[in-house]
């Protein structure tokens, strides 16, 4: 792998996503030697990963470079590959461009789309969990457009205007709101051959109400703001089967859609080698103590989505999002120096900054420890977070241009079919 050899303790970090690029900067010009692997060469700033799949930004607004982050850090190195194997036994990985041998190891691997064994959906379903996945949803949204303009019977046209997303989520619920937007404001304007009216998003979500992590508060400002802008919300509602055309439901409920989206779940991505009882079957996730020590081993650590810590307060562990993985990667940065040291580690306590989620123009929920609150003021607060927690001053600029740039003409800039997608 080309890696210089050194005298300084080598950190080994798996996964370029919140925990590790915080860890990357944390550890950034100490006596270590930091090398970071990843299998894309750029940092996703995935909460907005649903904006690129409407059109409303450019992949290159929300993905950044990962040697630009670490250009300054003289004893980072970074390699793109994918990691096959663990071998803790010589402290070594396994990697898609050679062996690397490692002092600390890090996974910070994340998770990936949960199909629940359903191959038929898995072969079918457009998930959104990368960037070249958000960009074939956003392809297929806009060919379908294209497809309903030349179509021959109405069945047809509407099959290829019908939306289905299972899991009403924050990832869900905002994707259904982007995409009703696009109904609302391009589809008019776009396509006058078009009937909007045609056109139906429905969103299917196997609890009793939408965003189900967040409170019954926000659950029914969100479902009031998606009934508002005309999505069709199914509770209760499991996902049997799709071949590509027929979605079929536990219920009577039958949909003839040519998109189906697939925002249900995750599950982890662990690496293989570890000791199976480390890794819970169900979840997919590693068994961490309170200090991100993966059990049974003093050097290697898992943090974020794949790292399952439980407490009193999170017995399930903590909830997969940003924030445990950013403040998981900052503070192990600082026990890896302290263990160096010989100092003992500090235990990771969870500070919940609380959860929001957005669907559409001016529309937004919001949870804090004392208040809940939805609408305008809620969306403002969502966009200014997700703004400042951008990597990188160049894209919180590109994107506040097309929020600002949206907001004034009703519309979506990046409309483009650049890789047509085919199923």
């Amino acid at each position: 792998m080309n890696i210089p050899q050194s005298n300084l303790p080598r950190i080994v970090i798996i996964g370029g996503g919140f925990a590790g690029v915080n860890l990357v900067k944390t550890l950034a010009n100490k006596n270590v030697q930091v090398v970071l692997i990843d299998r894309h060469n750029y940092h996703t700033f995935q909460p907005l990963l649903y904006q690129v799949s409407s059109s409303g930004l450019e992949p290159g607004s929300i993905a950044y470079p990962l040697r630009k982050i670490i250009k300054k850090h003289d004893t980072t190195f970074f390699r793109l590959a994918e990691v096959e194997q663990i071998l803790p036994e010589s402290n070594e990985v396994i990697t898609s461009i050679g062996n690397l041998s490692y002092d600390f190891l890090v996974v910070a691997t994340g998770t990936k789309t949960n199909y629940f064994g359903n191959k038929a959906i898995e072969t079918n379903s457009m998930p959104m969990k990368s960037v070249p996945q958000a960009l074939d949803i956003r392809s297929l949204i806009l060919e379908n457009f294209e497809n309903a303009a030349i179509a021959q019977t109405k069945e047809e046209r509407e099959a290829f205007l019908n939306f289905v997303i299972v899991g009403a989520g924050p990832t869900g619920a905002e994707l259904a709101g982007a995409i009703a937007e696009l109904k609302n404001n391009i589809l008019p304007r776009d396509y006058h051959d078009l009937n909007p009216d045609d056109m139906h998003i429905h969103l299917l979500e196997g609890a009793s109400r939408v965003l189900p992590p967040m409170s019954e508060h926000a659950s029914k400002k969100a479902s009031k703001f998606l009934n508002k802008l005309g999505v069709k919300v199914h509770c209760n509602t499991f996902v049997k089967h799709y071949d590509g055309k027929t979605v079929t439901t536990n219920s009577d409920l039958v949909l003839e859609s040519e998109t189906l989206i697939w925002a249900a779940g995750v599950t982890g991505a662990p690496v293989q080698g570890l000791k199976a009882d480390v890794i819970l079957e169900r979840l997919n996730r590693y068994s961490v103590n309170q200090f991100n020590q993966i059990e049974g081993y003093t050097n290697i650590f898992a943090l974020g989505d794949i790292a399952l810590m439980t407490t009193d307060a999170y017995p399930k562990g903590h909830p997969q999002v940003a924030q445990p993985a950013i403040q998981q990667g900052k503070l192990l940065g600082k026990n890896l120096l302290r263990l160096l040291e010989n100092k003992p580690m500090k235990p990771f306590v969870y500070r919940d900054k609380g959860s929001m989620a957005t669907i559409g123009r001016n529309k937004a929920v919001v949870d804090l420890k004392h208040y809940r609150f939805g609408g305008f003021f809620a969306w403002f607060i969502w966009m200014f977070v997700h703004l400042m927690s951008l990597v990188g001053f160049r894209n919180r600029i590109m994107v506040l241009f097309s929020w600002t740039y949206s907001y004034i003409n009703f519309d979506k800039a990046a409309r483009l079919i650049i890789r047509p997608y085919k199923k």
